[in-house]
């Protein structure tokens, strides 16, 4: 038995009909999708499309492509093995679980089609518990959203906020419907216990880009969570998290096309738990950070998993630039990323290559970070990863202090020759000391060796080693 849950169309948010899109549940009947409208790529902004659903047990999908002759279909990202059938312009394939999916024709990324098939959700608000506050779609001001309701339910259709800014108190539910947008930027500060869910947007794609609006900034708060929204086109930080702890992102779907408008950005923060989020940013996916701005102190206990990442500029995974140069630095650590997909990395700046990036600068350590299962499927224009204790003038006053106790476990570029990964420390002191290579492969090669040609090792790197695990 399966099931399928589809959404009413946003009649405000741009459509684009180069697919059209059906959904079918076993023994069911077909459903169109509203396909959408999200522009990718800083350099060149171009406009992709986009449609959602949520699902349990098997589901057919049909995709007609009306833009072009289709000569070629790849379903990414490609570790999931999905093979379509293709008849003519018609393509078609079987889902069986949650996934999010980039579907190309013609080897187009850019034109590409983003599917995301959603679990179904549990604990829908009940819109006749009265502690539930509906709010109907409309222009609203921040006092219209102060209620003794637990649950705000932006029901379907756009919801304008009048000033933009929605400041969230503390155990406050924001429930955003599959079929409703909100334009406008949710703020938990200095608050706990906040849950911002759903399947709906947070839409912001008409703001300038020096409005410098986020889609949640989260800030000197504990206990928030982020469940299976999305943001579309920010001006700024999809997600921006400052001196906060015991944060929760799941399920994210992340747009944007300006500059610095990373996906998710954490500063000064600990215990942070990322999992199952699919973020095309103009800049960083994932940035982790020690002090910046306001926020002062370390980061620590940070996971991401289970995640599909596409940076159309700079990096999908980023360590270490910002820390507080004024005193003696922070401590970066306890931070791992596994079973993650990234579908491209591009970046023209040498100074900002890497896929998997860790450049210590403002007197930072950086220590105990963990890559297992990382499968990069295409470096446009960089390298595989980057680490370096640096001083940017750019952003950095002064050199980070140091990078240690690093392991990479199999890791994969499934692609061909790139630029050299670098392991720079900055000098005799500020060096790098420990990496640990285990099943590390490029290209389909084995790198086991600190002289390999797929390697840059400078002489303030030490105790850099090799594992491969099939000739043990």
């Amino acid at each position: 038995m399966s099931q399928v849950n589809t959404y009413p169309e946003l009649r405000d948010i741009p459509k684009n009909g180069d697919f059209e899109v059906k959904v079918c549940a076993s023994g069911g009947e077909w459903i169109t999708l509203p396909v959408y409208e999200v522009k990718v790529d800083m350099h060149q902004v171009r406009k992709a499309s986009m449609a959602y659903f949520d699902l349990e047990g098997p589901v057919d999908v049909e995709i007609a492509c009306h833009y072009t002759h289709v000569e070629s279909v790849i379903i990414r990202p490609l570790a999931l093995g999905i093979v379509p059938e293709q008849h003519g312009n018609v393509i078609s394939f079987r889902i069986d679980q949650p996934t999010m999916l980039s579907i190309e024709v013609n080897d187009d990324r850019f034109r590409n089609l983003h599917l995301f098939g959603n679990a179904l959700e549990i604990n829908v608000p009940s819109l006749n518990d009265e502690d539930v506050k509906v709010i109907k779609p409309g222009i609203h001001r921040q006092e219209w959203l102060e209620t003794d309701a637990s649950i705000l339910y932006f029901a379907p259709g756009m919801h304008y906020i009048e000033e933009t800014i929605v400041r969230l108190p503390s155990g406050k539910t924001v429930y955003i419907d599959g079929g409703a947008a909100v334009v406008g930027s949710f703020v938990c500060d200095n608050v706990s216990d906040v849950t911002i869910r759903g399947r709906g947007m947070i839409y912001l794609a008409d703001f300038h880009r020096y409005s410098a609006f986020r889609g949640v900034r989260i800030k000197h708060s504990e206990r928030i969570a982020i469940e299976g929204i999305m943001t579309i086109d920010t001006p700024h930080y999809s997600v921006y998290v400052g001196g906060s702890n015991h944060v929760s992102i799941q399920g994210l779907k992340s747009f944007s096309t300006r500059g610095w408008s990373d996906g998710i950005d954490i500063m000064s923060s600990s215990d942070i738990r990322i999992e199952g989020v699919f973020m095309r940013n103009s800049d960083d996916c994932i940035a982790i950070y020690g002090s910046r701005w306001e926020y002062r102190g370390d980061s620590r206990r940070i996971q991401v998993t289970n995640s599909v990442l596409w940076a159309d500029v700079a990096h999908p995974l980023m360590i270490g630039t910002h820390g507080d140069y004024d005193a003696d630095g922070d401590i970066i650590e306890d931070i791992r990323f596994e079973n993650i997909d990234i579908l491209e990395h591009h970046e023209p700046q040498p100074n900002y290559w890497g896929a998997m990036s860790i450049n210590a600068g403002d007197k930072n350590i950086v220590r105990n970070v963990l890559y297992n299962r990382i499968r990069v499927e295409a470096i446009e224009m960089g390298q595989l990863f980057d680490i370096r204790v640096v001083h940017n003038p750019d952003y950095n006053p002064a050199p980070g202090k140091r990078i240690e106790q690093i392991v990479f476990q199999n890791v994969e570029y499934a692609g061909g020759t790139t630029h050299p990964s670098r392991i720079h420390g900055f000098d005799e002191e500020r060096a790098i000391d420990g990496v640990t290579f285990i099943n590390l492969r490029i290209g389909g090669e084995t790198v086991d060796r600190i002289n390999h040609h797929a390697l840059s090792v400078n002489d303030y790197a030490r105790n850099i080693s090799f594992v491969n695990e099939d000739k043990q």
